[in-house]
């Protein structure tokens, strides 16, 4: 994803997306059935090209040694007001289509995201459903991930803060 250098102004339909424009990061804590629990760190970055849609790029490394964890790239678009959608390729075989609502709140924005579809390579987790939640306040993102995946329902998974880099 090549961003441009000279500033340009976010497109219309992605003004209620502007307060996660920016790199963050912090730290989270990652739990599921099938797994031990885990701290990472994370590194997020949204962007844009003046187009109708963010960029999203996510890094994450294990909190005791460094040793890098998962990593998502895609894009974030505002089909309509109050709508989100978020569209992300993960290197592990998965693709993730998400939609859901973006809520301006007393504090900043609220994104409550659910998958639509997920699409596997035959290598693949089977992976069948995936929630996110994202609260900006600020320079603090709050999310968290709900996921579904070898043979467990929807549930918890992942939780993390981050702050404006």
């Amino acid at each position: 994803m090549v961003e441009s250098s000279a500033p340009v102004a976010p497109h219309p339909d992605i003004a209620a997306l502007a307060p996660l424009l920016g790199s963050w990061r912090g730290r989270g804590h990652g739990e599921y059935p099938t797994i031990a629990p885990f701290d990472y760190t994370e590194e997020i970055a949204f962007g844009h090209l003046g187009r109708p849609f963010l960029t999203y790029r996510q890094r994450t490394r294990a909190a005791d040694d460094g040793r890098p964890l998962h990593a998502e790239t895609g894009y974030l678009r505002c089909p309509a007001p109050g709508r989100v959608e978020l569209v992300l390729a993960h290197p592990t075989g998965i693709t993730e289509i998400c939609e859901g609502t973006i809520t301006e709140t007393v504090d900043g924005i609220r994104l409550e995201l659910n998958s639509t579809n997920i699409g596997l390579t035959g290598s693949a987790k089977p992976v069948t459903a995936l929630g996110r939640s994202f609260h900006v306040t600020g320079d603090t993102i709050d999310y968290t991930l709900r996921m579904a995946a070898v043979g467990e329902s929807l549930q918890h998974h992942l939780a993390a803060t981050l702050q404006r880099a």
